[in-house]
Order: C-alpha cells, then structure tokens, then sequence
C-alpha cells in the first residue's frame, strides 16, 4: 500500500519528500506525477513505506502539517479506478 500525499507546492522533489518522510520510518519509493503536456508538476504524490506502521506514523504525523507553505494532505492511497479504455463513442453517430 502506499500513502497519497496532496496539496504539494509544485517546488516540492522526491528528494523533498523522501526527507520528510524518513522521519518515520524507511521510504521505499516516491512518486510525483507531472502533467503530459507542461511537465510541470501536478500537486500532488505518493509514498511508499517499508511497513504499515511506518506509514500511520508518517499519516499521523504529517496530514494537515504545513511543508513548503502548504498544509498538506496525508492519507492512505486508493486503489486507482478502472476508467476504462478506448473513449469515444462507437456505433453509426
């Protein structure tokens, strides 16, 4: 499981928050999204913990802590949602 990590400032690194979270316990991955078409990136990113208890520390400790001017928000990761494939519509429109 990993940990969903909002409202970043768009200076905010993986090295960034690999600082901050090692503060409980052992980070295993960082991940910031950027968006296709700017690169620029997108507010918000994921943590990934060594263990459970690692990253309720690190929930506890850090969701509505400000960072970098922002309060961040700090919870469990969701599953991501299957949106389907292909779009559009097909058929004789």
């Amino acid at each position: 499981m990993s940990i969903y990590v909002g409202n970043l400032s768009y200076e905010a690194t993986e090295a960034d928050l690999t600082e901050v979270f090692a503060e409980y316990g052992s980070v295993k991955r960082v991940q910031l999204p950027t968006d296709r078409e700017t690169g620029r990136m997108r507010g918000f990113g994921f943590v990934e913990m060594s263990s459970d208890a690692e990253e309720t520390a690190a929930i506890e400790a850090l969701d509505g802590a400000e960072w970098m001017g922002r309060d961040m928000k700090v919870n469990k990761a969701r599953p991501r949602e299957d949106r389907g494939g292909g779009g559009g519509r097909r058929g004789g429109f």
